[in-house]
């Protein structure tokens, strides 16, 4: 693929080592009050001087989107998150704003949101109405390069019973409008209110999830098709698996580790799936359970093992995931970035635990916004990611 993540010249396919890329969304904070502000659009305008097509506006002016270009290794994709990181931070702070990656405002008058404009965003308003007032919310989108839809969603059926466990390693929204929520992840309990969003169904084929997407088209609870907004899904535009289930991470080493961990997912159950196994047939209200389970308690707590079904320390659980990928990790040469990256997570916790002990400090929930900004562009102690 080219510079950008939107390429219409995709790359061959690698199947052993699949370009990976990340999209992040951010939200624009006023220094002074540390509350979320309306200031996308001006952000977005002046980052595009550097990052052009790879910066975009969100649904809200709360928010803006930022992007990598495709790239094999994951050493190189973290140097692309960290620039983009920095450029995205200069361009807010020559428009006299600041900005946070944290799944959910950790202050601010923050419903209605200000909606961006945008023809599209017209027709949502129009269709979803009131559930936007919930959007001002940040992910970490994962894109890993697999042409072959029908493999795409067969290899989506086996991640399933694992996007609960992302959700716990990755969970960083704990507070929402100066509130703690005394969840892990709130921006999932959030984003599955909507009707074509959150965990995923299971599709034994192509056909069968065209004839899905045509009757939720149907009956009117989708715009387009970039308004399925499942966790795993086979991208819209792209010729690539996604998988969009977590909150966006407070560091750019975190959504690497993601990326890479993700990418050696995907591989390892490909081979399942090139096998004949077309994936679990996970209960989607028992799977929905899962989800609660991890975005509550997230990574200090316990989640759902989905080897065997028993609850266990979300930490264990990830080791397990770990065994499962290893092999595939080994054939990206990512065995040593996703060592490394789980053992500084361990050491430092979760992003909303570390959101929470900057809150406990001295009991100010600024204090939370100020942590956040510093560790856009400084992950502290960086070299203890490498």
């Amino acid at each position: 693929m080219t510079a950008t993540i939107e390429s219409a010249q995709p790359a061959p396919y690698d199947a052993l080592c699949p370009l990976v890329g990340v999209e992040e969304e951010y939200l624009v904070v006023d220094p002074l009050t540390r509350e979320v502000t309306p200031r996308g659009t001006q952000v977005v305008e002046r980052a595009a001087a550097e990052l052009g097509d790879l910066v975009s506006t969100e649904i809200t002016q709360f928010q803006v989107e930022a992007k990598t270009p495709p790239c094999a290794g994951t050493v190189e994709l973290r140097e692309h998150l960290r620039r983009m990181r920095v450029a995205m931070a200069a361009a807010a702070d020559a428009e006299g704003v600041a900005l946070v990656a944290s799944g959910t405002p950790v202050l601010g008058t923050i419903v209605p949101p200000p909606i961006t404009e945008h023809a599209r965003y017209d027709v949502g308003i129009a269709t979803y109405r009131t559930l936007h007032d919930e959007q001002s919310i940040c992910a970490a989108h994962v894109h890993v390069h697999l042409p072959d839809r029908e493999r795409a969603l067969l290899v989506g059926n086996h991640l399933r019973p694992w996007m609960p466990v992302l959700v716990a390693l990755m969970a960083n929204s704990p507070y929402w409008g100066g509130r703690d929520t005394q969840y892990a992840s709130w921006r999932t309990l959030t984003w599955c209110k909507w009707p074509v969003a959150g965990p995923a169904p299971y599709f034994a084929s192509e056909a069968e999830y065209d004839e899905v997407i045509a009757t939720l088209t149907r009956v009117g609870a989708l715009v387009d098709p970039g308004t399925i907004f499942w966790d795993v899904r086979p991208s819209s535009r792209l010729p690539t698996l996604e998988v969009r289930v977590t909150d966006v991470p407070a560091t750019a080493e975190e959504s690497a580790l993601l990326a890479a961990m993700v990418r050696g997912m995907v591989l390892a159950f490909l081979e399942r799936v090139d096998a004949g196994d077309p994936g679990p047939r996970l209960r989607a209200e028992v799977l929905r359970a899962w989800y609660w389970r991890a975005a509550r308690d997230g990574l200090e707590g316990r989640v759902i093992d989905p080897a065997d079904g028993e609850l266990r320390p979300a930490t264990d659980v990830v080791t397990g995931l770990f065994d499962l990928i290893g092999p595939a990790l080994e054939q990206t040469g990512d065995l040593h970035v996703v060592t490394r990256g789980l053992e500084r997570l361990r050491a430092i916790g979760s992003g909303a635990a570390r959101q929470r002990a900057a809150f406990a400090r001295r009991g100010e929930t600024a204090d939370v916004v100020d942590y956040l900004v510093e560790r856009l562009v400084d992950p502290g102690g960086a070299h203890a990611w490498e």
